[in-house]
């Protein structure tokens, strides 16, 4: 990288030097500030290769100003390691020339790049990819992917060593800066943790064994790619469990490891098995900020090479009180650039306030597995950097907007018409914005959400954005207004009328909002799958005699993704809730003051019933639709959004009535009862075109 990319903003605005700026030198490559995203696989590959989308998710990053990207979350150094979640497989020789051009255009924005290369061992599935069996140290049971696996043998041994030093040339020929061993949960690992290893062969008992096939990889990476090539290591300094690696253990092996070959290490703290434990190394939406900072500072004063650490460091002053107080050498602020990709140029330039914020809703790890590859529940680019840009460029002709609903759909909406040039007036009939998000953020669990709303406000202010508060606003003073464009994002309302008796019942937005408190027996039916009943459920705990929750599912909220639901799980469990899946709701009667309520297994022949003092219903929303449908007929456009335009990133060309005055669309929860990310990226892909 050139010498003033490495240098650039070391100073923020206050005028001092500011620490998180300053430049690091890692084996001999200055990095331009201490800033890392750190390897993680957002399933952008193709054919397991680093393709045209893999690169430019990263070189955004690079243009946005990181110090350091990290690229192949668990990248497979062997065909036996099956990708489990769209791992890339360097092991491919194909992958050096894509490499290439990766790395050159990182680096020609300024930033340095590693790869993180691995064996899964047991974590991974025997029925993805080519099938073959899982490998691991010895014949264990893997939780997350369900996988049995066999014993390495020793001639596996021997070859993986191999694979993983020709894997560490493969990314050196492809201009990388350096490899990362992946060193907690998989095969690295599994052979020095007491939890894994059971082999009955000099690879395990005293130290020396157990660290012997470890040891093998470092040394054989060293003497394949010399000595002026970064090797770093992520492992964990505290399993967390009774018969897993203590923290003095891990120094005796972190010790080992760089006097091996090791340059730099990245602290973890946990052990990766089962979603709970997932969920303590990668802290969800709720939880406290930083929560392993101590622990990554200790390491550092016990190492003697650098230390870097990423943990739900997703603010700039925490990731700048790691670096100022020798916490950290690096600071890891991967999810917080999967939300913001120009979080290190706003920092460097004074304008910290306008980074977007990661608010840990994990749609970055649970897309993965939900929709096939990783997206950012509030930015609708990530990921699609090919065709949807983060920088939104300027209209040729500015136009007078109306937008209404002050709810996710509808400030992105606003925020993006806006910085397009667009004169833009936001309706909103209540005294407060946010729609549903700002509901959902009413949950302590979820209470980041807010963040979602809180930055598109002050991005609306910012851009001059007209927020009419209070204002229930018609068709005719709409038109009468003469706005060219009105964007409808009037979201929707509890769909709960699903069964008869339903009336019987509330549904979530009452229990959530506070608005009903049940007492006695309580049954949550969720015919959803979402966050809502189990927010639903925590929230009628306090008051609650008992609490069942029933989903005609086979598994509770799938749309929920791992990291969340452990935690909502442990409540439950620990509050006596019954779980009850694979159950219709049927019908709702009132019995004797009471609600009794009749289920059914699909195609059953017999029914169940429960007598309960409250039902609650989630069944999604129902679009609000009145305002939309009384603005149809005067439009343009009579209020088609063409797909094939808004797919193209084009202006809307629809014409239905040449005589209309106005284009009309909707968007969000108006349209559909959907998610937050699906109204954001309505939204952007929409109003970036218009």
């Amino acid at each position: 990288m050139s010498t003033d990319a490495a240098h650039a903003g070391t100073h923020h605005d206050s005028g001092r030097t500011d620490p998180l700026m300053s430049p690091f030198t890692l084996k001999g490559v200055t990095l331009r500030n201490r800033i890392v995203s750190t390897s993680h696989e957002p399933a952008y590959g193709e054919n397991g290769l680093p393709g045209d989308r893999y690169r430019e998710y990263h070189v955004e990053k690079a243009k946005g100003g990181v110090g350091l990207t990290m690229i192949g979350g668990s990248a497979l150094v062997s065909p036996d390691s099956t990708p489990a979640f769209g791992n890339l497989q360097l092991w491919k020789d194909e992958a050096v020339p894509l490499l290439r051009r990766l790395s050159d255009e990182v680096h020609e924005h300024g930033a340095a790049v590693m790869s993180q290369i691995t064996h899964l061992g047991h974590r991974t599935s025997n029925y993805t990819h080519d099938w073959v069996p899982a490998l691991s140290v010895s014949a264990v049971r893997e939780s997350a992917h369900r996988a049995f696996t066999r014993a390495a043998e020793r001639h596996d041994i021997d070859r993986i060593v191999r694979d993983y030093a020709d894997t560490a040339e493969r990314c050196k020929e492809g201009g990388l800066d350096g490899v990362e061993l992946m060193a907690y949960g998989h095969l690295l690992d599994a052979f020095w943790t007491p939890t894994r290893n059971r082999r009955e062969d000099d690879y395990n008992g005293s130290f020396e064994n157990r660290m012997r096939f470890p040891l093998r990889v470092i040394r054989a990476i060293r003497e394949k790619v010399g000595d002026d090539f970064i090797l770093g290591i992520r492992m964990t300094f505290d399993e967390q469990r009774p018969d897993g690696l203590t923290p003095e253990e891990a120094v005796r092996i972190a010790r080992a490891v760089t006097a091996a070959g090791v340059d730099v290490i990245c602290v973890i703290k946990g052990y990766m098995d089962t979603d709970a434990e997932l969920a303590r190394q990668i802290p969800p939406m709720g939880t406290p900020s930083a929560p392993h900072l101590e622990m990554a500072g200790w390491v550092k004063q016990n190492v003697d090479v650098p230390v870097m650490h990423a943990g739900k460091i997703a603010d700039v002053a925490t990731a700048r009180h790691a670096i100022s107080e020798g916490l950290l050498d690096l600071v890891g602020m991967t999810r917080a650039q999967i939300a913001d990709p120009h979080l290190a140029n706003k920092v460097a330039s004074g304008r910290a306030d306008r980074i977007r914020p990661c608010v840990g809703a994990g749609m970055c790890i649970d897309g993965i597995y939900a929709s096939g590859s990783s997206i950012c529940v509030h930015n609708a680019s990530t990921g699609r950097e090919l065709t949807l840009p983060h920088q939104v460029s300027p209209a040729p002709t500015a136009q007078r907007a109306a937008v209404i609903g002050g709810g996710p759909a509808g400030l992105e909406a606003a925020r993006t018409l806006a910085e397009r040039g667009h004169s833009v007036v936001l309706f909103e009939a209540s005294p407060s914005l946010g729609g549903q998000v700002a509901l959902a953020a009413r949950s302590p669990r979820r209470r980041d959400l807010i963040g979602i709303i809180d930055w598109r406000v002050e991005e609306c202010k910012r851009l001059g954005v007209d927020l009419e508060l209070n204002h229930y606003v018609e068709a005719d003073e709409l038109v009468a207004a003469g706005f060219d464009t009105i964007v409808v994002a009037t979201g929707g309302m509890p769909d709960s009328d699903i069964v008869p008796g339903a009336a019987a019942a509330v549904d979530t937005w009452d229990i959530i909002s506070g608005a009903v408190t049940p007492r006695g027996a309580v049954l949550v039916y969720d015919d959803h799958g979402g966050h809502q009943a189990l927010d639903a459920v925590e929230a009628v705990i306090p008051t609650a005699t008992s609490i069942e929750l029933v989903t005609p599912e086979r598994t509770l909220s799938p749309d929920v993704g791992a990291l969340a639901v452990a935690g909502y799980l442990q409540t439950m469990s620990e509050n006596g809730v019954t779980t009850t899946a694979a159950h219709r709701l049927e019908r709702i009667d009132r019995v004797n003051g009471r609600l009794e309520v009749t289920l059914r297994v699909d195609c059953a022949r017999t029914t169940v019933s429960r007598t309960v003092n409250t039902v609650v219903i989630e069944h999604g929303t129902v679009a609000v639709t009145d305002l939309y449908d009384d603005l149809v007929a005067g439009s343009i456009n009579h209020g088609e959004v063409d797909l094939r335009d808004l797919l193209a990133l084009r202006p809307q060309t629809a014409v239905h009535n040449p005589d209309g005055r106005y284009r009309l669309f909707r968007i969000g929860d108006a349209m559909s009862s959907r998610n937050i990310h699906a109204a954001i990226l309505d939204a952007f892909r929409l109003c970036s075109a218009l």
